[in-house]
C-alpha cells in the first residue's frame, strides 16, 4: 500500500503543476473492474460534445445519477483522464456521466457552460435506459468544471435554454471552484476580455446569481490551495446562507488545489468520497 500513497503524491504533485492536464499515471493505478462503460455518447454535433456513462458492477433500481465535469482552466482536459473519479462514485453506487465540454480558444464564455447545459439535457432524456433516475440527477465538478457545475446550479437560465428547470438538479458538490473571482491575465481572454481588463463581467462569476432558490450545494475546498484561493467557497457559502439557501462547506486544511479530486482515489489523502456520498445520499 506504501507504493500507491507514494505515486498518490506524486501524482498531486505533477498535476497541481499542470493545471489539471494529463492523469494517465493515475489512472493506470484504477481497476477497470467493477463497472461498465459506454463511450463517446453524442449530446451535440461537435467532436467534443460526446459523454461517457459509467454503470455501477450491480446497479440498484433508479440508481442515482452524477454528472462530473472536470478541470483544466477552460482550456484543457479529457473525459478519458477521470476515469479515477468514475471508479470511486460508481464503487457508491451511482451512476457517473463525464462530459467533454468545447473549449478555449475555439469558443469562449459562455460557449463550455452552455455544453454542460445539453449535456444535463441528454441525461435527462436518456438516462432512464441506462437504469438511472431522472429525479436523482446531480451535478460535481472540479477547478474549472466546478465553475461550470455551479453556474449550471445557480443561473437558472442555462438549464431553461434547454427547456429543463433549475430544479431538475437534486443537488450539487463541487471542489476546489472559482466562484467570486477575478480571473488571472492568462484567463481572461477565455472569458472574451483583454489581459489588461480592469472590469470583470459580474455574469462569470456564480456568486452573482445567488438567490437563495437553488438546489442544495456542497463547497469542497482543500485550505492549501494556491490555484483557487478559498476565499471563493467562503464568500459563496455565506453569500448562499444570506440568501436562505441550503450550503455545505467542507476544508481540509492539509490539501491543495489537486489534491481534493486525486483523493476521490484514495482515502489516505482526505475523506472527500465519503463526504460527497453522504452529501448525495442526503439528498
Amino acid at each position: 500500500m506504501l507504493w500507491l500513497i507514494l505515486i498518490l503524491v506524486i501524482i498531486t504533485v505533477a498535476f497541481g503543476l499542470t493545471g489539471c492536464t494529463s492523469l494517465q499515471l493515475l489512472n493506470a493505478t484504477v481497476s477497470h473492474f467493477g463497472y461498465t462503460r459506454h463511450t463517446d455518447l453524442a449530446y451535440g454535433i461537435d467532436p467534443r460534445q460526446k459523454l461517457d456513462v459509467y454503470l455501477p458492477k450491480n446497479p440498484a433500481p433508479n440508481a442515482k445519477v452524477i454528472i462530473f465535469f472536470y478541470g483544466g482552466s477552460w482550456r484543457g482536459g479529457s473525459k478519458t483522464d477521470y476515469r479515477f473519479v468514475a471508479k470511486a462514485l460508481t464503487s457508491r453506487g451511482f451512476i457517473i456521466v463525464l462530459p467533454d465540454y468545447r473549449l478555449y480558444p475555439t469558443v469562449l464564455f459562455p460557449k463550455f457552460v452552455e455544453d454542460g447545459a445539453a449535456s444535463v439535457r441528454w441525461v435527462h432524456d436518456h438516462i432512464s435506459s441506462y437504469g438511472g433516475d431522472t429525479n436523482h440527477l446531480y451535478l460535481m465538478g472540479h477547478s474549472a468544471g466546478s465553475h461550470i457545475a455551479a453556474l449550471l446550479t445557480l443561473d437558472a437560465h442555462y438549464l431553461k435554454s434547454v427547456g429543463l428547470d433549475q430544479n431538475t438538479i437534486r443537488a450539487t458538490a463541487t471542489l476546489s471552484g472559482p466562484y467570486d473571482f477575478i480571473p488571472n491575465p492568462w484567463d481572461r481572454p477565455v472569458f472574451g476580455l483583454s489581459t489588461n481588463d480592469t472590469y470583470i463581467d459580474p455574469k462569470i462569476e456564480p456568486i452573482t446569481y445567488v438567490d437563495g432558490k437553488a438546489p442544495p450545494m456542497l463547497l469542497v475546498q482543500g485550505l492549501r490551495d494556491k490555484i483557487v484561493s478559498p476565499s471563493n467557497a467562503v464568500n459563496l457559502s455565506n453569500r448562499i446562507r444570506q440568501a436562505g439557501g441550503q450550503v455545505e462547506y467542507i476544508t481540509y486544511p492539509k490539501r491543495g488545489h489537486a489534491a481534493v479530486v486525486v483523493a476521490l482515489a484514495s482515502p489516505y489523502l482526505a475523506p472527500v468520497l465519503d463526504d460527497v456520498t453522504k452529501f448525495f445520499n442526503d439528498h
